[in-house]
């Protein structure tokens, strides 16, 4: 019998893949692909190429300037980063386009996450994505795995220019209400029928505590597509604001009376199909998972720093306001920055995960996942033992009660929040020499910009940059 002489089909190289998906979305009326990163200070940044040199752009990226690691939160460069200390230098963003997607609630543009890659086509040092990706790839070296979601809140508020001096709720609750809601109903609708478009699963939309203020619960997925979906979710949420004729803030304070905007990170570590976090060990954790969390708890102040770095994070850690000011941990207790959620009859062992409060949007979402990766996975290597959960508002306590149970406050200044950052060599190894000198470079910047400044300057200030 003769072989066949017959080749197979030609794989298409990615350059045609490319131009293909930029040709069926400009045939959908997509003229504009925008990629999008976060920066040290959790800001989205972003650059736009038409849609017929998206080919390109995945080829070849972008150039952008190699001085955003140390951009500081009001667009100053600081070059106190010595790496970083010219304005000399280029790098090239690219777009993931696997993660494109047409948004729905800006027909006319796609968007990407975005890595950022030097001359020689490896992620720069400073690239958070890969930090985070590097963390996800150590995980899988020891057989395990992460999921992690978000639960965002934040402000709506009807005045929709750039008028600072007053804000105008667009609902006055109550908490929970669905008159609340109600208040809000166009732009409630189309914020769920955006995101579903989008490719953000949500678990729930509700009305949080405090004037105006909204909370959405994105689905536990891996972490990088966790980091990608939350950039995503945000521009979902400003586009559908906008349509309606509002404007939403993510900041993690927006007024000095209110409660401020927590972004509650939460997360499992599995090995194979089994959620480390469920177990029959004390209080429902598995030996491994006990790790993980006491890895979380024993660099929870370094972890802060990264999750919660901005001058208005430090405003809005205030005891007894739900918002995680102490360092430990609790079953169930709101008030414990590291709030374990055990498996139920009802959810099953999937649903037992550790939710971080001291969290907010002026973290960067890789870097806020690869911190918590990492401090868990250096945990569950070293078989750290994790002490008893405390069950009580120790805000409410006295400093001796505190002393006792070895419980701290969270840092509460840049500095303290440096000094925390110094002091754990763990989350300074997640980071890399070169990112964490330009970190600590901009929040000192930040910190400098703050001085002279009323508390309530300092927030305006914020206000609108998430």
């Amino acid at each position: 019998m003769a072989l066949s002489t017959v080749s197979p089909p030609a794989i298409p190289a990615p350059e045609e893949l490319w131009a293909r998906a930029a040709e069926e979305l400009a045939n959908a009326g997509v003229i504009g692909v925008t990629t999008v990163w976060a920066d040290n200070n959790g800001i989205p940044r972003s650059q736009t190429v038409p849609i017929d040199q998206l080919a390109s752009a995945a080829a070849y990226g972008v150039g952008i300037t190699s001085l955003f690691p140390v951009l500081d939160s009001h667009d100053g460069t600081t070059f106190a980063h010595q790496d970083l200390s010219t304005p000399s230098g280029e790098v090239r963003l690219v777009p993931v386009v696997d993660r494109l997607v047409r948004l729905k609630g800006q027909p006319a543009f796609a968007w990407a996450p975005g890595r950022q890659l030097g001359a020689d086509g490896c992620p720069t040092p400073y690239d958070q994505r890969s930090i985070l990706e590097r963390q996800v790839s150590r995980a899988q070296e020891a057989g395990l795995s992460l999921r992690a979601g978000y639960e965002l809140e934040f402000y709506l508020s009807c005045a929709a220019d750039d008028t600072d001096a007053e804000l105008t709720p667009a609902h006055r609750g109550p908490a929970y209400s669905p008159t609340a809601l109600l208040r809000v109903d166009e732009f409630a609708a189309q914020l769920l029928s955006d995101l579903a478009a989008d490719g953000v699963p949500v678990g729930q939309l509700h009305a949080a505590h405090g004037a105006s203020r909204l909370k959405v619960t994105i689905v536990a997925t891996d972490p990088i597509s966790a980091a990608d979906r939350q950039m995503l979710a945000r521009q979902t949420i400003h586009a559908a604001a906008r349509a309606q004729g509002l404007r939403a803030s993510f900041a993690p304070v927006v007024d000095v009376a209110g409660i401020g905007n927590v972004w509650r990170l939460h997360s499992s570590i599995w090995r194979r199909n089994q959620n480390l976090m469920d177990g029959d060990g004390p209080h429902g954790l598995s030996p491994e998972g006990a790790s993980y969390l006491a890895g979380l708890l024993r660099d929870l102040p370094a972890i802060a720093a990264v999750t919660a770095p901005s001058v208005p994070s430090l405003t809005r850690l205030r005891p007894s306001a739900f918002a995680g000011a102490y360092a430990f941990w609790g079953v169930g207790n709101r008030e414990a920055p590291l709030r374990y959620l055990p498996s139920t009859t009802m959810l099953g062992q999937t649903h037992a995960n550790v939710e971080l409060t001291p969290s907010d949007a002026s973290a960067n979402p890789y870097l806020a996942l690869a911190v918590v990766i990492g401090a868990g996975l250096s945990g569950i290597e070293e078989k750290l033992e994790l002490p008893d959960p405390i069950q009580q508002d120790v805000g409410s306590w006295t400093e001796e009660q505190r002393a006792a149970q070895d419980v701290r406050r969270l840092p509460i200044t840049t500095d303290e929040q440096l000094g925390a950052l110094q002091d754990s060599p763990r989350i300074s190894a997640v980071l890399g020499p070169e990112l964490t000198g330009a970190f600590r470079a901009v929040r000192k910047s930040d910190w400098l910009w703050a001085q002279d400044r009323s508390i309530e300057d300092v927030i305006e200030g914020h206000r609108w940059l998430y």
